[in-house]
């Protein structure tokens, strides 16, 4: 067994049973990171065979699990007649310009790296293509943004629908709000339907059962910031998780942690009770609902970015079911 089998064999990202074996359908993806939603992908019946991100951590994890071409880069940089012809595209693309954690800018460099996806989309015209962004870009220049990206797909050939959805609904043990950008190509005659939430959630309990106590290098200890005292930051183990941000220091508490007490708007203090500290690296992981044994390179804080970018692993594979189906067609 080479080194990249033997690596990849740690992960489960695919159906092993010969008897359950999909035909897979061969997907690129751009701004991939970790691969969250590579990995939810591939456990739907698609196979990733070139990705790309500009992080060089992302990359490198993304290549420990996978089995495609990884390119590490500038998306402006990239010659797109390397990248293969598919009928299938994924991309969640940078939020940083969109979100409503931090500064919202119409004009940030960042928000108009979604234009190289609908460049991708429209030079090789796949059967449809899968966008994921935060909550934000709803509302960012009062809906000009995401009508403008929207529009930009729709008049490469493609139907399009934009769902807010939260992960928690769809086995994610965390509040999470993303918007789901899905298009399916004007000639398949298809519509695309987000699948209707699940009836019982996942606790943060129910994932962090088999995660063991974790090494003192695997969480952050940064000081906590005013901003962090600023909510609470504590969900208990019966409930899902806060958001897992990608900054390491903005990491939820665990909820093993004493309660935060409110003292003022927006103002809190931690209990004195018992050991306060927040979720390690592999307990975020767990609660985006990556592998047990997904290897994150690079150190403490890339790790917590890497996870904290992810498209959570269940959503994606929810999503990606509903694609398949129409794509088998």
């Amino acid at each position: 067994m080479s080194k990249k089998s033997a690596e990849n064999s740690n992960i489960s990202v695919s159906e092993n049973d010969p008897k359950k074996r999909q035909k897979k359908i061969p997907f690129v993806s751009l701004f991939c990171g970790a691969g969250g939603l590579d990995i939810g992908f591939e456990k739907s019946g698609f196979e990733n065979i070139w990705a790309n991100d500009f992080d060089k951590d992302a990359c490198d994890t993304h290549r420990a699990w996978s089995k495609g071409e990884v390119v590490q880069g500038d998306i402006a940089n990239i010659d797109f007649s390397t990248i293969p012809k598919t009928d299938f595209i994924a991309g969640g693309f940078p939020c940083q310009g969109f979100s409503l954690a931090g500064p919202r800018k119409i004009d940030d460099s960042r928000n108009i790296l979604y234009r190289y996806f609908v460049k991708l989309v429209a030079e090789k015209q796949p059967k449809a293509f899968i966008a994921e962004n935060v909550k934000g870009i709803l509302t960012l220049g009062n809906g000009a943004i995401i009508e403008a990206i929207i529009n930009d797909f729709s008049s490469k050939g493609y139907v399009v629908k934009a769902t807010l959805v939260n992960a928690a609904d769809y086995g994610v043990p965390q509040d999470r709000y993303r918007v789901i950008i899905v298009g399916l190509h004007k000639d398949l005659h298809k519509n695309f339907d987000f699948p209707s939430p699940n009836k019982s959630k996942v606790t943060i309990q129910d994932a962090l059962k088999n995660i063991s106590e974790p090494e003192a290098d695997e969480i952050c200890i940064a000081p906590y910031s005013s901003r962090y005292m600023s909510r609470n930051r504590k969900r208990n183990w019966d409930e899902q998780s806060f958001t897992i941000p990608a900054m390491a220091k903005q990491v939820p508490l665990h909820p093993g942690s004493p309660d935060m007490i409110k003292i003022d708007t927006d103002k809190w203090k931690f209990g004195s009770t018992g050991i306060t500290r927040r979720l390690s690296y592999k307990e975020a992981a767990a609660l985006q609902t990556f592998p047990k044994n997904m290897q994150f390179k690079g150190d403490l804080t890339s790790k917590y970015k890497q996870i904290g970018n992810a498209v959570p692993v269940k959503l994606a594979e929810i999503v990606a079911k509903e694609i398949y189906k129409i794509l088998e067609q």
